[in-house]
């Protein structure tokens, strides 16, 4: 897949067949759309390409986005697409003066003019322009005279799957991880750098990685134990991770701390990439230290048992 970063260089093509959007997690109403994309694209010896936007929209147009929580970062997108056999992927910077393109000049200018848009597949619903003014009915009125077809994923095709990113993310903060990846069609990962902690992990018989997420905007769980794998170094261990308060400890800070399991490095700088298989249990205040440390035996066992049963 190649990767373009705006349209300064992009060639156009002979045959595109395009669609557009967020593509927050890639999940699997998204998977439909490409899978149809590659499809057509099959028909006509085209290539297929994704117009996606960073950063992302409402991060530069709406009023709210503090309250923004995305399932995946610029990199995790890139690398969910790529799984999917896209040509060209083409990331355009979302600016206040890209926002205010009407959907006409966003249809000839970058659609015809810079890409070469031959077929246009975009799942129902989809608007796009100036205050979202642009619609498939737009579309369809004036195929003859933007010189390329447009085909739209039916909505029940996509409701069929049940699935939206609003409803990933709502699983997600109830700890519904299994309803989550079936709905992402992978496990959901977060990704960061390792960072000192204070070693109360490892005086409790289970040392932690701590792990310091780089983009405010990306969707952390809901505080608790869960199982999960960790990729290091093009290597695949299996751990529990930690996310809350530490509310036996301290309560002050929310920190997100793993442990590998089988694993015995300095890692300190280090990336890893987190992957979420289930819940053990939500976060909970104990007693005294001794308590914690007992409760962390359970789940470190419960979570060993759950790697058994997802492998057999």
């Amino acid at each position: 897949m190649k990767v373009h970063q705006g349209l300064d260089h992009f060639t156009k093509l002979p045959f595109a067949v395009v669609t557009s959007g967020t593509f927050d997690g890639v999940h699997v109403g998204h998977q439909k759309i490409l899978a149809r994309l590659r499809e057509v694209a099959r028909l006509h010896q085209g290539e297929t390409v994704v117009i996606t936007y960073w950063p992302h929209p409402r991060l530069i147009v709406s009023t709210d986005s503090a309250d923004l929580k995305l399932l995946s970062t610029i990199d995790e997108k890139i690398e969910l697409l790529d799984k999917h056999q896209i040509d060209h992927l083409v990331i355009i910077p979302f600016t206040k003066e890209f926002s205010q393109l009407s959907s006409k000049e966003f249809i000839t200018q970058i659609l015809v003019e810079k890409i070469g848009t031959q077929k246009l597949v975009i799942g129902y619903d989809h608007r796009f322009g100036k205050n979202r003014e642009g619609s498939f009915e737009h579309l369809i009125q004036n195929a003859s005279t933007y010189g390329f077809e447009v085909e739209e994923i039916p909505r029940q095709d996509i409701d069929d799957v049940g699935v939206s990113s609003t409803r990933i993310r709502h699983a997600l903060m109830e700890g519904n991880i299994h309803i989550a990846n079936e709905y992402l069609g992978s496990p959901y990962t977060l990704s960061g750098r390792v960072v000192a902690g204070d070693q109360i992990g490892r005086q409790l018989g289970f040392p932690t990685a701590n792990i310091h997420l780089e983009q405010a905007y990306k969707l952390v769980p809901m505080d608790g134990i869960y199982a999960v794998k960790v990729a290091h170094l093009d290597k695949l261990y299996q751990g529990m991770l930690y996310i809350g308060s530490r509310p036996t400890i301290d309560g002050k800070m929310r920190s997100i701390e793993v442990n590998i399991f089988d694993f015995n490095q300095t890692i300190y700088g280090d990336r890893l990439a987190i992957y979420f298989m289930e819940l053990i249990r939500k976060d909970q205040k104990f007693d005294n230290m001794h308590a914690l440390q007992v409760q962390l035996q359970k789940d470190y066992h419960q979570t060993v048992e759950l790697f058994k049963t997802i492998i057999s």
